[in-house]
Parts: C-alpha cells; sequence; structure tokens
C-alpha cells in the first residue's frame, strides 16, 4: 500500500477508528464520551475529505477518490454528527444507553462512505451491505419499545433479500462483462446490456435491490412500520444518508449521458407508481412518522423522475435534491425527537398548540414542513423546480405533469401539521421545554441550509456540476 493509498482511505481510517475507540472508551469510562467522540470523528473525515488527494485512484484497494467521492463523504459525515447530536439527549429521555449507539452510527457512516469511494462492484456491495447492517442495529435499539424489536426484525428480513437481489445482479454482470472494474462496467451500460440476456437479468436484479433500499413502489411495504417503530434520530438518518447512498450507488453505474433505454420502462414505472401511492397514502395517515414515511416513499419517486432522464441535468438535481431532503427530513425528524419525551408524541393530535408552548421545535417543523411541500423561498422548491424541469428537458412532460400534481396534493398533508401547531388549541396547556443545545446546534444548521439553499442555490448547484463532469 502507498502513501497515496493510505491518503485515499484516510476519511474511512477515522470513522472506523473512531468507531472501535466508542467501544474501548465504553469499557473504561461508559456513557461519557461516545457522542462527543463521533462527533469529532465525523467532523474529521469531513475535513480530510475536503482536501485534493495526491493521487484519485487506488486501483489495490478498489477505491478512487475523485470530487464526486469527496462531495458524498463530506455529506454522509455530517450527516452522521447532525445524527449523533440529535441522538444524545433523544437517547437519555428513552432510556437508550451504551456505547453501541454511537459506534454504530459511525460504522454505519463508514458504509456510505465506502459506497462513494467505491472503483468497483465488490467494494460497492460490501459498502452497501455494512451500512445496511449498522441499520439492522439502530432500528432494533430501543430496548424498551416492542415496535423498535419488531421494526428491526421487519428491515433485517427484507434487507436479507435486498441483499441476495443486488449479489445476484452483481454476479450476472460480472459472468457477462469478466471484470469487477465499475469503468470497464460502464461498456455493459443498460444499452449495450440489451444485446446480452445475462447482463440484462443483471441490471434488473440490481434495480429490484435498490428499490428496496429507497423504498420505491412496489419494494416500499417496509417503510411505514421501521419508520414508526425506530428511534426518530434513527430514522433521520435511514431516511436521509441511507436513501442517499443507494442512489450515489445507482449514479455510479449509470454515468450521465449513457442513456438506459432497457431500463426506461421499469423505472418510469418505479417513479409514477412511488409519486401517486406515496402522496394518496401519505393523506390518511393520523401517525406523523408514518405520514412522513409514506412522503419519503413519493420524495424517492420524484429522484426517480430525476434519475430517468439519464441527462447531466437530471443526475445534477438529482444530487441537489439529496442535499436539501437530508436538511429537510434531518430538521423535520430532529424537531419531532427535540419535542419527544419519554413517552413519545405519535399522532398528529399530540402537536396541537405546540407552536405556542414550544416556539423553536415547533418553528423548524413548521419550515420543514413548507419546504418538503416544495413551497418558496424553501430549497424544497428549488430542488422540486430542478427535478420537474429536467424531466421535461428530458422529454418525460407527461411524469412530470404527473409528479407536478401530486406534489401539489402533498401540500395538504404537509400543512396539516402546520395547522396543529398554529390554528388548533392544545387539549391539555403544556409547559415550555426549550431544546437541548445539541438539538439547538442540529435544528438551526438545518434551518439555514433549507432557507440558504431556498435563497442562494448557485454556488451548490456549480459544485455539483463539477463533481459530475
Amino acid at each position: 500500500m502507498t502513501g497515496a493509498d493510505i491518503w485515499i482511505i484516510m476519511p474511512l481510517a477515522i470513522l472506523a477508528a473512531a468507531s472501535l475507540l466508542v467501544l474501548l472508551l465504553g469499557a473504561v469510562v461508559p456513557g461519557r464520551y461516545g457522542t462527543a467522540v463521533g462527533v469529532v470523528a465525523c467532523l474529521g473525515a469531513a475535513l480530510w475529505a475536503l482536501q485534493t488527494p495526491p493521487a484519485a485512484h487506488a486501483p489495490s484497494l478498489g477505491m478512487a477518490f475523485t470530487p464526486f467521492t469527496r462531495f458524498f463523504t463530506v455529506l454522509f459525515s455530517l450527516t452522521a454528527a447532525a445524527t449523533l447530536l440529535l441522538s444524545h439527549d433523544y437517547n437519555e429521555r428513552r432510556g437508550i444507553r451504551g456505547e453501541e449507539y454511537p459506534a454504530t452510527v459511525l460504522f454505519a457512516a463508514f458504509g456510505m462512505a465506502v459506497v462513494s469511494a467505491s472503483a468497483n462492484l465488490l467494494i460497492l456491495f460490501l459498502g452497501l451491505e455494512a451500512l445496511t447492517f449498522a441499520f439492522y442495529i439502530l432500528v432494533a435499539i430501543d430496548l424498551n419499545r416492542g415496535e423498535s424489536a419488531e421494526a428491526g426484525l421487519k428491515y433485517l428480513v427484507l434487507g436479507a433479500v435486498s441483499a441476495a437481489f443486488i449479489a445476484f445482479g452483481i454476479a450476472l454482470l460480472y459472468a457477462a462483462a469478466g471484470t469487477l472494474s465499475i469503468a470497464e462496467l460502464v461498456r455493459l451500460s443498460p444499452p449495450a446490456a440489451a444485446q446480452d440476456p445475462v447482463a440484462l437479468a443483471g441490471w434488473g436484479l440490481l434495480l429490484i435491490g435498490i428499490a428496496f433500499k429507497v423504498s420505491l413502489v412496489p419494494a416500499h411495504l417496509w417503510t411505514p412500520d421501521v419508520y414508526q417503530g425506530a428511534p426518530t434520530p434513527v430514522v433521520a438518518f435511514l431516511s436521509t444518508a441511507s436513501k442517499g447512498a443507494a442512489i450515489v450507488f445507482l449514479l455510479l453505474l449509470l454515468p450521465a449521458g449513457k442513456g438506459f433505454s432497457p431500463l426506461h420502462t421499469p423505472l418510469w414505472w418505479l417513479a409514477l407508481l412511488s409519486m401517486l401511492l406515496g402522496n394518496l397514502a401519505a393523506l390518511l395517515q393520523a401517525n406523523l412518522k408514518r405520514m412522513l414515511a409514506y412522503s419519503s416513499i413519493a420524495q424517492m419517486g420524484y429522484v426517480t423522475l430525476a434519475l430517468l432522464t439519464s441527462s447531466s441535468e437530471g443526475f445534477g438535481a438529482v444530487v441537489f435534491y439529496l442535499v436539501v431532503y437530508t436538511a429537510m427530513n434531518l430538521a423535520a425528524f430532529g424537531a419531532v425527537a427535540s419535542l419527544t419525551g419519554a413517552a413519545g408524541m405519535e399522532d398528529l393530535e399530540d402537536y396541537r398548540g405546540l407552536g405556542y408552548s414550544r416556539p423553536f421545535q415547533a418553528g423548524v417543523l413548521a419550515l420543514a414542513m413548507f419546504a418538503l411541500a416544495g413551497i418558496p423561498p424553501t430549497a424544497g422548491f428549488i430542488g422540486k423546480f430542478f427535478i420537474f424541469y429536467a424531466a421535461v428537458r428530458g422529454g418525460e412532460t407527461p411524469l412530470a405533469i404527473i409528479g407536478i400534481l401530486t406534489a401539489a396534493i402533498s401540500a395538504y398533508y404537509y400543512l396539516r401539521v402546520v395547522v396543529n401547531l398554529y390554528m388548533r388549541p392544545a387539549e391539555t396547556p403544556e409547559s415550555r421545554q426549550p431544546a437541548s443545545m445539541t438539538e439547538s446546534i442540529t435544528l438551526s444548521a438545518a434551518t439555514l441550509v433549507i432557507l440558504a439553499m431556498g435563497v442562494y442555490p448557485s454556488p451548490l448547484l456549480g459544485l455539483i456540476d463539477a463533481i459530475l463532469r
């Protein structure tokens, strides 16, 4: 291993070493430094990733450290840091103790960084399954709630099925191409694979597995149950960085401009059904976390719509929306976690009047709802605008029109939360409970990103254009 190789893997090494360090500290000083070490490690990995490496590729390791890799390593590391900050006081209130929680969050971030740095299919699969394995633990980590164990079991069983599809798809692609190199597999992109039934079957199996990872209909059935049962900060992490890593998986394998006509029809139906079912099912939910779960299905439908164009504009819209969606969901679930006491707040009715008794958390939650609904001047509006613009430019006008109509429908259930917060009195008066310092830092940062990207998205758009070249 050369010095350049060590440089390339250093962000991964920081996250992995910190995960082990947190576990070792737990044996000496239990329950004291897990969050602090985890946040410092995530920030350290992000800062290291911002540096320009001496070499972009490490062929012996099956990894690359391109601008694309550096961008997503920073995004995943910062999301993990935000999750740890949101979890600190939430876990105390819910009785979730032990160093395995921050250690597993760091291990999940390690898996995400491996996905973004992958240069061959084997490393890509191992990174994706590493982060999925971490979420098997995180979803079921609340031992005081039977719903958490149930959610973990459902996620484990369906996740194993998804992993089998992806592994079999990779095996078929390897059989067709004779290589695991992602760069060399570009020649077996779906148009070329149309002449090779083995390769085409491989792409199809990969698509089925990734559809589960990002909750696309009909591989979405696990989502509302897992979102409802898992600890709220874990849901924030699962709904943002985990799905972002799965989208990165596709972006690495389907370079912009190459086209993928054999996959066009299944992707078209995945996008359509996800936008329709996600938004219509969310209208019927009385539980806030289940409503946000169905909302996330619809949001991934919008991302698939932009991906469907196979254009640089569409891929740029995908990356931009992943960033703003991360901020929006961290704000939404972070506010819910901050408002949640020992008993939890599940139903929409529980949020009546909280805009006055807990103004900061309620204000962040309301802003997140406006952003998810795509109301200007939030980042959600800009993100949806670029997605539908790319879809129209890419010739997907009918699907874009359906997407716009479903986005309009979604305003009803998002704004219903705001109505409960500010326009309906609480059944029982609640005392003012300010957010903790760690929660305030995270929620303020997410709010700043939502507003800044909604008003001035040009710097991020320029950066995205540079990393996709």
